[in-house]
């Protein structure tokens, strides 16, 4: 079925947590680290390259990363150095929220597959 992600939403999909014994979904595999930027303190606002979109706004909260993928998991986003996105299937898992901006690229793509 397809789904998208965003922040908790990848932390569910995950097959493994690093730093938490928990998994839940486990439809995704990758390897997160949960509230990996640090504390709503942490919190931050960018643009970066999300797929083939440039100049993407970005708003991460309290926000995950993930730290390794599956070789059949696709990359579309990165942020300081971390994986931030991923494309499995017909599965979207986004360690920022989309939703909370006016940029709709991504929502359209993701109701394209």
């Amino acid at each position: 079925m397809p789904t998208l992600a965003t922040c908790a939403g990848l932390i569910l999909l995950a097959s493994n947590l690093s730093n938490d014994e928990n998994t839940y979904l486990s439809t995704l595999p990758v390897t997160v680290r949960r509230n990996a930027f640090g504390r709503q303190l942490g919190s931050y606002e960018k643009r970066g390259k999300v797929l083939d979109y440039d100049d993407f706004p970005m708003v991460f909260i309290r926000a995950p990363y993930i730290e390794s993928t599956d070789k059949a998991v696709d990359t579309i986003a990165i942020s300081k150095d971390h994986i931030v996105g991923v494309k499995y299937k017909s599965q979207i898992a986004l360690s920022f929220h989309p939703e909370l901006t006016n940029d709709l690229r991504l929502h359209k793509y993701f109701l394209s597959i």
